[in-house]
């Protein structure tokens, strides 16, 4: 089912080689995120369980008869299972019923509570997480240097790019990557992500579980996430920060359970604590480091508007690593990595490290402009050179910097990478 227009995404391929090698696929992610096309993208056949048509028939339908949801052409999708949960348990025994490969394609975005769902479909479901658009997919990076090659530390030629001015990345952040925002003017994108909250507040929320949660707890804590985006706040933080500004307790239980709730719908995307010397003798601090999906979100709680992000530079640096971490981690999965940050007990941190399969890893730190590199460059050959000393130390393999405005890219002479991230791609 080749869509016109469609504009190839990084995950493509995923879903190709995971169709190859499972007998369903289930793409999972936050509402909007270009699921549903991405899959029809791959599909030559389709039942849409949420399909308004004849008084959303496909509903009705498959509780009468699942098997209904299961006809069509391989690969055949099922989207939005999760509104039908029994569907879950139905594709696990298709699958079962054939040696046959790639046969469906699930899309979800919420995961529903199993409850009632007897098998995790390990082994027969193979899961694919999806993120919005990166500046890569929708035309803003070039995509001159390849973060694969980076972090192979393959050095780089010095490479000459457009240098964007403060205003342009605030667009960049405050629009998001939300398909339906491309070709929209900055002051029109603005109302996607603004909508997709009102939508989370007002629906998306309750209806998860069927559990009716205090709509303005809910805003507090979506308020305190984006102050605190692209920190390592902890939960007694938030529900103080929560209590400090608004004036209102909400205790940690309560917390816990919306932002729960909150990953369940991926509407959060928390970047893991780096293990990587675990036997080193250095204390590395176990906490999450707090994403939206996309940093749009967080200004939309905020209203932020270009202006305003580029009036607040401090800010807008946190909203700038979130950025360039979605997009990180995109490229990242596309070649078997991870992204995750690394913090010590020695005040030492990195904003991103990027995990091979093989155990190798490059260290990243983000700035906004090249006037921060050298301290950027500094702080990376550091923690190389204490990490190195220590007995059980493996340090990274590559060094690299992101920035938001640069006029090139290219290894400086102490090997440290520096990059656009308008110039990056997977």
């Amino acid at each position: 089912m080749q869509i016109k227009g469609y504009k190839e995404r990084v995950v493509d391929a995923k879903i190709l080689a995971y169709l190859r090698i499972f007998g369903a696929v289930c793409v999972e992610g936050p509402k909007w995120c270009g699921k549903t096309w991405a899959c029809r993208h791959q599909a030559k056949s389709e039942f849409l369980v949420g399909d308004p048509a004849g008084n959303f028939q496909n509903r009705r339908l498959v509780q009468i008869d699942i098997s209904a949801a299961f006809k069509g052409e391989s690969p055949h999708l099922i989207d939005e299972w999760q509104e039908f949960p029994e569907l879950w348990d139905a594709t696990r025994a298709y699958v079962d019923a054939s040696p046959e490969k790639g046969r469906y394609l699930l899309t979800g975005s919420s995961t529903p509570n199993r409850k009632g769902v007897m098998h995790s479909g390990t082994g027969r479901i193979a899961a694919i997480r999806m993120l919005p658009m990166t500046l890569w997919e929708s035309g803003v990076s070039d995509g001159a240097v390849s973060l694969k090659d980076l972090c192979g530390n393959t050095p780089l030629s010095v490479i000459r790019t457009r240098n964007p001015d403060l205003y342009e990345i605030a667009e960049w952040i405050v629009r998001g990557g939300w398909p339906g925002a491309l070709g929209l003017s900055a002051s029109d994108a603005v109302h996607v992500p603004r909508e997709y909250i009102a939508q989370l507040e007002e629906n998306d929320i309750h209806r998860i579980d069927n559990v009716r949660r205090d709509v303005h707890k809910v805003d507090l804590l979506l308020r305190s996430l984006a102050r605190n985006e692209s920190t390592t706040a902890s939960i007694a933080t938030l529900c103080a920060d929560i209590s400090g500004t608004d004036g209102e307790t909400v205790d940690s239980d309560t917390v816990s359970a919306y932002l729960n709730a909150l990953r369940r719908l991926f509407v959060i995307e928390n970047q893991k604590p780096f293990h990587a010397n675990v036997r080193s003798s250095v204390r590395v601090k176990q906490s999450e480091k707090r994403h939206f999906c996309d940093p749009s979100l967080a200004c939309a709680i905020l209203k932020l508007s270009p202006e305003r992000l580029v009036g607040d530079l401090n800010f807008m640096g946190f909203l700038f690593e979130a950025l360039v971490e979605r997009d990180l981690r995109v490229y990242a999965a596309s070649f078997g990595a991870q992204v995750m940050h690394y913090q010590d007990y020695s005040n030492r941190e990195l904003d991103a490290v990027i995990e091979m399969e093989n155990g190798d890893w490059a260290a990243v730190e983000v700035k906004l402009g090249a006037a921060q590199e050298d301290a950027a460059a500094a702080n990376l050959l550091a923690i190389r050179d204490t990490i190195s000393k220590e007995p059980k130390g493996r340090p990274p393999k590559s060094l690299i910097v992101v920035l938001g405005r640069s006029t090139a890219a290219y290894t400086r002479p102490d090997g440290v990478h520096v990059v656009p991230i308008s110039a990056l791609r997977p």
